[in-house]
């Protein structure tokens, strides 16, 4: 389908559910640069702590973000939280890699740490559930993130027979993941740990709830640029790419213990 199907969304890293033993070790990603995007993390269950060279840091838990743009360059570490770590227990989350245009790739790295209730919030009719917004807007309720790009990113959480429709532009590109339960998307059954893409021809979208459900909704502009991706870089040229790897090699990224 090609690198820009989803732009601005480039990747989608889901990690379903897992239960894991307590450990006097967090488990995580230890220190390594991005260039050129933003990196959205969402925790369904667990506890995520972030680092970066900026000198942002913070803990996200259940149905939290953390948005780090990493723009022109930055170092960051990733791992459980300590407390949960030793504790273990279910873990499940989200990471998503969001492009920017090229006139903000080279702006000031930033981080927004959004927490359950700075989240803008839809509640369902019927007592059907809620919608977080974290991103964009969702019939009016809008959400805390900045973005570069138009962009809407919600969870839809919707109890077992409720039904909820809503449009998107038809020009943005969507996908739903099913993060749990079990759902009709159109009148198509999506199951947990399913991805619903859309074919970009008008994007009236009705959902109805098999079970107690959790979605994803991702729903972006296109930016219609070229894209050089490359290890941790998402760049629009190969030149680009080699600056990044120079720069970060003599240093130009900050300093972060691992």
């Amino acid at each position: 389908m090609g690198l820009a199907r989803m732009s601005p969304f480039f990747m989608l890293d889901y990690n379903s559910k897992v239960d894991f033993p307590g450990t006097d070790n967090p488990r995580g990603v230890g220190v390594h640069p991005h260039r050129g995007f933003e990196t959205v993390t969402i925790a369904y269950h667990g506890k995520v702590a972030h680092h970066d060279s900026a000198g942002n840091s913070g803990v996200i838990g259940e149905g939290e973000v953390q948005w780090m743009t990493a723009a022109s360059g930055i170092l960051h570490k990733e791992y459980h939280e300590k407390e949960y770590a030793k504790k273990g227990g279910l873990f499940q989350m989200v990471q998503l890699w969001v492009n920017l245009p090229a006139k903000d790739k080279m702006s000031k790295p930033k981080y927004q740490g959004i927490t359950k209730d700075q989240m803008g919030i839809y509640n369902i009719p019927n007592n059907g559930g809620v919608v977080e917004v974290i991103a964009g807007e969702f019939n009016g309720v809008k959400g805390p993130a900045y973005t570069f790009t138009p962009l809407h990113m919600y969870n839809v959480r919707i109890k077992k027979g409720a039904t909820l429709t809503f449009n998107l532009p038809e020009n943005f590109n969507t996908g739903i993941l099913v993060v749990d339960g079990k759902a009709k998307v159109n009148n198509e059954v999506a199951d947990v740990d399913h991805f619903v893409l859309f074919k970009n021809d008008g994007e009236t979208i009705t959902l109805e709830a098999l079970e107690d459900s959790i979605l994803l909704v991702l729903s972006g502009e296109p930016i219609n640029e070229p894209i050089a991706p490359y290890g941790p870089f998402v760049m629009n040229t190969k030149q680009e790419l080699i600056q990044a790897y120079e720069d970060f090699n003599t240093g130009k990224f900050g300093h972060l213990e691992d």
